[in-house]
């Protein structure tokens, strides 16, 4: 899934370390779903839009994979 956190971040002058203590996660989570390596529980996504004052489908982008 692709997402606009590293943009969202960098605007502000977050470290991927700064947003991950603000989240309460590590800061390799942060740099795996800025990489789309990892997508967030919705509990974290939910947290994630309520930090950076978006809604989720603005933070989010979703994409169906070929053959679903």
């Amino acid at each position: 899934m692709n997402n606009h956190i590293r943009a969202l971040r960098k605007q502000r002058g977050w470290t991927q370390s700064d947003l991950a203590e603000q989240l309460d996660v590590s800061r390799q989570t942060i740099n795996a779903i800025e990489t789309g390596k990892y997508d967030p529980s919705l509990p974290l996504a939910f947290r994630i839009s309520l930090l950076f004052a978006a809604r989720i489908e603005d933070i989010f982008l979703f994409q169906e994979s070929a053959g679903q």
